[in-house]
């Protein structure tokens, strides 16, 4: 059996490298592969997740400029703050509804405020949150996030989103790094280009979030996770902006950047396995559901607004 899901696996990642490789695609197939014959080196994924998704991010800065990415990220700034500071208002009033304990709660709606996977990972150890809580909130996070890499290309081709309204949406409702890019990268070149900026301008919320979390929770002496792949991103953007002798260079770099994304998408559909289904639980879902909503209609209304 282990066999089986050796060669599967391996053909899945070989589909994600061709150029038939899609990000909805490759998450699906993770997916499959996951339900049907297991991902054979399900210890590794995690890690291999993270540090395939940040190198390939930074990446995708050598195909922008940072003239471009000082815009996008202007119009974004009231988007983001805006979204986090409602969406923690939101999840506190819900998650109190739901009768969801508190860490759970907070670490559901951290995830959803900021940047899925990775606030959670970052906030867990400053309240001393257990494996039990850290999974539930990791389950319901990478669930919706899978469902919305499906949805919004979908939804924005039928609303006719421009190119500009869909980055801005997407780095706003959808929750990890990773669905924001694999949703923006299948609508197109700008999403692409405005979702990834957004996105990690949102992403370095994970510092006050952490300091004010330390604060609320009383726990003193934590250390704070910091993004440090954002920088080498901006590195990246400014090398691509102003060092015109690596611009035959920089395409290839992008091309394979966004491989690696959708590698990263094959993974973390390889990772949804049946035990962390299971662990998520109803009313934490639910909470997750309610929040995603609520988030992905606030900033669907304000953009259509300000961007017809």
């Amino acid at each position: 059996m282990r066999a089986l899901s050796i060669v599967l696996f391996s053909a899945g990642l070989a589909f994600c490298v061709s150029p038939w490789g899609d990000p909805p695609l490759a998450l699906l197939l993770g997916f499959v592969v996951s339900q049907t014959v297991g991902h054979p080196f399900i210890e590794y994924n995690n890690r291999a997740t993270r540090i395939l998704l940040q190198a390939s991010v930074v990446g995708l800065g050598f195909g922008m400029s940072v003239s471009e990415a000082a815009k996008a990220g202007g119009n974004g700034f009231l988007f983001t703050v805006a979204s986090i500071g409602l969406t923690f208002f939101a999840g506190i009033l819900a998650g109190r509804f739901l009768h969801i304990e508190k860490k759970v709660r907070y670490l559901i709606t951290t995830g959803t405020a900021i940047c899925g996977g990775s606030a959670i990972a970052a906030v867990s150890p400053i309240i001393k949150a257990d494996s039990s809580q850290m999974s539930i909130a990791l389950g319901t996070v990478f669930v919706l996030n899978s469902i919305a890499l499906l949805l919004f290309p979908l939804i924005g081709h039928l609303l006719n989103l421009s190119q500009q309204q869909f980055g801005l949406w997407a780095a706003i409702a959808i929750h990890d790094t990773s669905s924001v890019v694999g949703a923006a990268q299948k609508f197109g070149e700008e999403a692409l280009r405005i979702a990834t900026t957004v996105k990690l301008e949102r992403a370095l919320w994970i510092i006050p979030v952490s300091i004010m979390t330390a604060i609320l929770f009383r726990h003193k002496g934590t250390r704070i996770k910091i993004p440090y792949f954002i920088l080498f991103f901006v590195v990246a953007m400014v090398l691509n902006t102003y060092v015109p002798e690596l611009s035959p260079v920089n395409p290839w770099i992008v091309m394979l950047a966004k491989k690696g994304l959708v590698v990263t998408l094959f993974l973390i559909g390889a990772g949804l396995t049946r035990s962390v289904l299971k662990r998520v639980g109803v009313r934490p879902m639910v909470l997750g559901i309610l929040l995603w909503l609520f988030i992905s209609g606030f900033s669907l209304i304000a953009i259509l607004r300000i961007y017809s």
